[in-house]
């Protein structure tokens, strides 16, 4: 198996810009969602997942799973389930890694779990409805190989995403292979290549992405059903605009049948995603560690919330 060693600053960096981007401060309203515990917690063996149920009265048709990113556990994808369900989708987070019981190492993490999210929710009382699914960085990484591997998902918010499988990363800095393993093989991925030397994160993902095989490539075209993407044009941490970009190029070759959208932001990062924030808001300035300027994350998470909401209240309600 083929395993790719970063540095150790590259493990540092990877563990500065993780915190940066999944700790963007949030508004007073979205503070106050947060303190909303979760309706039910689920600790199997081989699941671990916070579920937030909506109001009945108000809820949308269907429901989300939600994916974080290379920070881990339910952190930041328990705030973005918290805020989905308060404006109107039942949602859960999955942890993949980094819960108690769960490995520490983004590597060799088993894909599982997601379908085990998506049973569970079908499994709730009740007739089951349609599951779209939210990930954030490696989180829109999964959720697009998830989605492409799992007819059963209705739709699919990709932000700051990738279209490959990449290598792990290890926050020691120590030897990694592929992120993701499928029945219990590690999945073709891009290793990272350091023959120029390492001259950051970004520059990292963009000069390994050349070589990346046809086999390491998401088929997203194998998605059954509509896809929104998001991604920051200043983005630091890895390419997303251009990783986006290839997943819509590989989605018109093929002829996608499904509504497919790019919300690209100029001024915005890595963190370009999520619930509005203010210009008030306590350590804001921090995102800019992941790219973009704060009046551009601003102005794109005061665009970008509304329109995902729009999209996913959309595309339940027309799935079958």
């Amino acid at each position: 198996m083929s395993r790719s060693t970063p540095s150790a600053l590259l493990a540092a960096l990877l563990l500065t810009c993780g915190s940066a981007a999944s700790a963007v401060a949030q508004t007073p309203a979205t503070a106050a969602v947060a303190t909303v515990p979760p309706t039910e917690e689920v600790r199997r063996a081989d699941l671990i997942a916070d579920y937030f149920a909506a109001d009945p009265a108000t809820a949308s048709r269907g429901a989300v799973i939600v994916l974080g990113g290379s920070e881990g556990g339910l952190g930041g994808s328990g705030r973005m389930a918290r805020r989905l369900a308060a404006d109107g989708f039942d949602a859960v987070a999955v942890s993949y890694f980094g819960e108690q019981g769960q490995t520490e190492t983004l590597d060799l993490i088993a894909i599982e779990p997601v379908d085990r999210a998506l049973a569970w929710l079908n499994a709730r009382p009740g007739t089951p409805e349609p599951v779209a699914i939210v990930g954030v960085s490696k989180g829109g990484e999964l959720a697009l190989l998830i989605a492409s591997r799992n007819p059963a998902i209705a739709a699919v918010v990709a932000a700051v995403p990738s279209n490959v499988v990449w290598a792990g990363i290890d926050r020691t800095g120590g030897a990694v292979g592929s992120s993701w393993t499928a029945g219990g093989q590690p999945l073709p991925h891009v290793p990272y290549d350091f023959s120029k030397g390492f001259t950051g994160i970004f520059n990292l993902y963009r000069d390994s992405l050349p070589a990346a095989s046809p086999e390491a490539e998401i088929p997203v075209e194998r998605i059954a059903g509509p896809i929104l993407l998001v991604s920051g044009e200043a983005d630091t941490l890895w390419p997303s605009t251009e990783m986006a970009n290839r997943v819509e190029a590989r989605l018109r070759s093929h002829g996608f049948a499904h509504p497919v959208e790019h919300l690209a932001y100029p001024d915005a990062g890595h963190a370009v995603f999520g619930a509005p924030v203010r210009a008030d808001a306590p350590g804001l300035q921090n995102v800019t560690a992941v790219g973009g300027t704060v009046e551009g994350l601003i102005a794109a998470r005061a665009d970008v919330w509304p329109r995902t909401l729009t999209f996913l209240k959309t595309a339940l309600a027309e799935a079958e």
